[in-house]
């Protein structure tokens, strides 16, 4: 099923000051209103991008496990690889714009959403934000168009939430550096150029560019997987990988490097999870109104009417956390839990939209035909990814109390 709906005419009737006749179901507040003509364009080229490009053949993707690699260059060219990064190729647009990019994104599946917050968000940014001159050129204009993919290895198989604990080392030897060790969930790593590696060194904690076709760099998909199937992630090793100084990220030192770039990650994804519900809704709320039970729709019975209710409450809720978090972003007063508000709230109430809008279709439901148990699936990797929820909710403690309970 299409669920993927313009709005130009409902946008038409709202912020002008008069009744409309009917509320829009996806939007009963009228957010548009809150957007910029700037903003609802971009967000329009991305919905039919996805239309076009990713809804007719996510089922197949999904089913086989297949990531559309030859969809990257297409993603270059509409411009959404790095967009919220200025200079060397990079589209240069606003926080909002971006979060609305991936709230489109998303409704097609978190996997290709997914696939740009890791090019730009962690690869490209780290680059951005701590590369030389030299390497900023070397990589960010390819990245930019999908000529070249980047990964970003932090996660380690006993270091998850607890980054400082990572085992991957690079020792000095003479100007070069040999690196070892070991990475676990990094997306896009057997199909990527570059690793942005974070590894310990008698300095501290240091972020390297390793070319994956250097010798002693291993890459392996993680296979079976129930969850972002139209997406990879893999297992990296690293044995005795030698790199030269220049492989250095020269201004990132310590963990407020690797966190700057997960900052960034985790904002697309307060965006991008209310995409994957409201295209859960949508289909929820046109299958009720077309299929029939006791000789009339099943929208049209209370329970039925009280679920979609509920979704639609969260998702309006949701966006505008999103929208306002984005204000902030680009004003320049965004903080870390503010971050982890949006995302700790807007993963939560997605997977229970998932599931209950499944609930709505019954046995359908659990078809590829329908999209809500597959995004269903991969939202329990999103709401792991980033920062569990327990980790988003000791920050926030942190925060409202002034005591770290971290430990």
């Amino acid at each position: 099923m299409d669920t993927i709906r313009k709005h130009d005419a409902a946008a038409a009737n709202k912020g002008n000051g008069t009744k409309p006749g009917r509320p829009d179901p996806l939007d009963l507040l009228g957010l548009d209103a809150l957007l910029t003509e700037e903003e609802r364009g971009v967000r329009g080229e991305v919905r039919r991008f996805v239309g076009e490009k990713i809804s007719p053949n996510i089922q197949e993707w999904f089913e086989r496990a297949i990531f559309p690699k030859e969809i990257v260059p297409e993603m270059g060219r509409l411009g959404v690889l790095g967009m919220h990064l200025s200079g060397y190729g990079c589209a240069g647009k606003s926080a909002v714009e971006y979060g609305l990019a991936c709230m489109e994104l998303e409704a097609g599946d978190s996997g290709l959403r997914t696939f740009v917050s890791v090019q730009g968000s962690l690869a490209m940014s780290a680059i951005h934000k701590f590369g030389s001159e030299e390497q900023k050129q070397e990589w960010l204009p390819r990245m930019a168009k999908g000529e070249a993919i980047g990964c970003f290895g932090l996660t380690e198989p006993t270091a998850g939430s607890d980054p400082a604990s990572m085992k991957t080392f690079a020792r000095k030897d003479g100007d070069d550096w040999i690196l070892n060790g070991s990475k676990r969930w990094i997306g896009l790593a057997s199909l990527a150029d570059v690793a942005v590696v974070w590894a310990g060194t008698d300095d501290g904690i240091r972020g390297f560019l390793v070319p994956t076709s250097s010798p002693g760099f291993t890459a392996r998909n993680i296979e079976p997987k129930l969850s972002m199937r139209a997406s990879v992630q893999c297992d990296l090793t690293f044995e005795d990988i030698r790199l030269p100084a220049s492989a250095m990220l020269p201004k990132a030192e310590g963990l407020k490097g690797p966190f700057a770039c997960l900052n960034e990650a985790r904002y697309g994804i307060i965006w991008g999870a209310m995409g994957a519900a409201r295209d859960c809704y949508e289909c929820a709320l046109e299958y009720a109104k077309q299929r029939e039970q006791f000789g009339r729709p099943i929208a049209g019975f209370q329970l039925t009417q009280q679920k979609l209710v509920n979704m639609m409450l969260e998702i309006q809720k949701g966006t505008m956390v999103a929208l306002h978090v984005g204000r902030m972003k680009d004003a320049g007063v965004l903080r870390p839990e503010h971050v982890s508000f949006g995302k700790l709230n807007n993963v939560r109430e997605a997977i229970n939209i998932a599931r209950e809008a499944r609930t709505i279709l019954g046995g359908n439901g659990v078809t590829l035909e329908y999209p809500m148990l597959r995004h269903a699936n991969n939202l329990e990797s999103v709401r792991t990814y980033e920062g569990t929820d327990e980790v988003h909710t000791l920050i926030l403690g942190n925060a409202i109390t002034g005591i770290p309970a971290f430990r």
